[in-house]
């Protein structure tokens, strides 16, 4: 009989899965110290943010609700687009929505709800071809997005 093996598959998908969760339990004090972008630049812990957000969300559910997504697709994306590559593109996403943050909200920004926007939108282009962009791609970036927004106003 064969011996079932489980594998580290997706090791940047997993890492970070593993790293946010742990980011997740520390206490909230520390989350949003560290693991925030925040609005300003006063300390350096400002700049590392940027960055470090998508490791800190606001509670387990939060952390849940986005690494659901990210544990499904990621694999499929890293397996396709290489580890390097999709590590490389969740860092430009993280830099990315962390200055839009800083640009166009007050708030503190939490999560790696962009990330999963991104990796949305990279599994919806798979089966993009010449001059032909499917529908799906546009509903599921409308939606998501649309989705983000009403969450942030209310």
């Amino acid at each position: 009989m064969a011996r079932l093996r489980i594998t580290y598959n997706a090791p940047v998908v997993l890492t970070f899965a593993l790293l946010a969760l742990v980011v997740t339990l520390l206490p909230m004090n520390l989350r949003q110290h560290y693991f925030a972008a925040h609005p300003t630049f006063i300390e350096w812990s400002s700049y590392t943010g940027l960055f470090t957000h998508m490791l800190g969300h606001a509670n387990f559910e939060h952390y849940l609700g986005n690494f659901m997504l990210i544990l499904l697709l990621g694999p499929i994306l890293e397996e396709r687009h290489g580890s390097m590559s999709l590590l490389i593109m969740m860092l430009v996403t993280a830099l990315v929505t962390g200055l839009a943050n800083v640009l166009l909200s007050g708030n503190v920004l939490m999560g790696a709800s962009g990330i999963v926007f991104m990796m949305i939108l990279l599994a919806s282009t798979a089966n993009i071809r010449q001059r032909e962009i499917p529908l799906t791609f546009i509903a599921i970036a409308v939606i998501y997005l649309g989705g983000e927004i009403y969450r942030a106003f209310t």
